[in-house]
């Protein structure tokens, strides 16, 4: 069976307030094979956590380590967003009503 080319992945993220920084996060995804570059935006707060979108492109990026690695730093994936595979990334259009 032929393994996925994924291109782009979104992941919805929640990490403590206190640990793992931003930064320990990014440097954990950087290091995953396939990934060419990494967006983290923070898209909430509360008392104890930092809800985050995790935006990640590459080339044959390898899921599993990254989600593995995010894991490891101490943070927790709620949720596969978004998925590019195949050999070229598309623009996501928004549909119009």
């Amino acid at each position: 069976m032929k393994t996925a080319n994924i291109r782009r992945i979104v992941l919805d993220v929640d990490k403590a307030r206190a640990k793992p920084s931003l930064i320990d996060v990014a440097q954990a995804i950087q290091n995953c094979s396939g990934v060419d570059s990494c967006n983290i935006t923070v898209t909430g707060m509360d008392i104890e956590t930092i809800g985050t979108n995790i935006a990640i492109e590459g080339t044959a990026i390898n899921y599993d380590q990254v989600i593995r690695k995010i894991e490891t730093t101490g943070a927790a994936v709620h949720s596969l967003d978004e998925i590019v595979v195949c050999a070229r990334t598309i623009a996501n259009t928004p549909w119009k009503r």
